[in-house]
């Protein structure tokens, strides 16, 4: 199994001036302000990076990212320039901004666990009472969270926080708030389209040498995104039933199913390669759903090499 999945690069391009390792994405900084973005087949949750890869896992999210971009660049500038190989993106050197815009068009997943613990205040936004987990919002909210360094968790802070600490400036801060609210529209309408509703994700953003503000990072995949199928949603949720949902959900419930949530002193269940077969197969459903499109395979026999040629070809052209 593990020599169909890329778990780690280590390249060395050719004006290669840095390397940086995030959770699952790992991103080479070239001279002339170029980035290469590689999609690993690493799988994170509980801000944990599973021992094993899953194949295809990079291709599918470095496709959903790049389509999204293109999808909405008419509304939203982002950093993307060219995508040499189904695992990689390469983009206009920005400096990020520490904080992840995550928006909520409803009360799922981490919202939901807070409000249940009897929050009604996430991140400096108030939350209405009498909701119940998956209720929908009255309208969208952000709750941003300060970017971890690897194997830290993202921590929640208030627009007010970030603005008084200087993570962002006010100025820039509304920019942000702006495109992703204008972001999350335009994929609750791509999802609606295709059956699903876009139930709540996270943008990153970053400035470039001009100082223009753009979307980084990946965008409406189902590692930085939750969806829920539409069919059925309000008779789910008039029986209190789970909603049927397309994110990687399906892994953090496996993990805690198997006693493990990344507290302290809590062991990693194994994942066989039965499981991982079948995480592989959730994520190829989950592309064709969110893009619409039959996902067409990458060759798997040598991954690096595949990647190595595919860049020094666009670097060379």
């Amino acid at each position: 199994m593990s020599n169909k999945t890329i778990t780690r690069t280590q390249f060395n391009f050719p004006g290669q001036t840095n390397f940086y390792k995030g959770k699952v994405r790992e991103v080479y900084s070239l001279k002339n302000d170029l980035l290469i973005m590689i999609a690993t087949d690493r799988l994170s949750a509980f801000d944990v990076v599973m021992p094993k890869g899953i194949p295809y896992k990079g291709q599918i999210l470095n496709q959903i990212a790049t389509k999204m971009m293109r999808d909405t660049e008419d509304l939203v500038p982002n950093w993307l320039l060219a995508t040499p190989d189904p695992n990689v993106a390469v983009g206009k050197k920005c400096e990020p901004f520490k904080v992840e815009m995550v928006i909520r068009g409803y009360m799922s997943g981490h919202a939901a666990r807070e409000y249940k613990a009897g929050k009604r205040m996430l991140c400096g936004v108030p939350l209405p009472e009498g909701l119940k987990e998956n209720d929908k919002f009255p309208q969208p909210i952000i709750t941003p969270a300060t970017k971890a360094e690897m194997g830290d968790h993202d921590e929640d802070i208030s627009k007010e926080n970030i603005i008084k600490r200087g993570i962002v400036s006010g100025e820039d801060y509304a920019v942000l708030e702006d495109y992703t609210h204008k972001l999350f529209k335009r994929g609750s309408e791509i999802a609606a389209s295709r059956g699903l509703i876009l139930v709540d994700t996270k943008y990153e953003f970053g400035k470039t040498a001009d100082g223009t503000i753009v979307l980084i990072d990946e965008i409406h995949t189902p590692d930085s995104s939750r969806y829920f199928y539409a069919e059925g949603y309000e008779e789910r949720q008039s029986r209190n039933e789970p909603q049927k949902q397309l994110s990687k959900e399906f892994v953090r419930q496996w993990l805690i199913s198997n006693g493990f949530q990344g507290l302290e002193g809590q062991k990693l269940p194994e994942m066989t390669d039965e499981y991982i077969e079948t995480v592989s197969e959730r994520y190829i459903e989950l592309y064709e759903n969110i893009t619409g499109e039959k996902f067409v395979k990458a060759d798997l026999t040598n991954i690096e090499k595949r990647i190595e040629d595919h860049v020094l070809d666009y670097l060379n052209s």
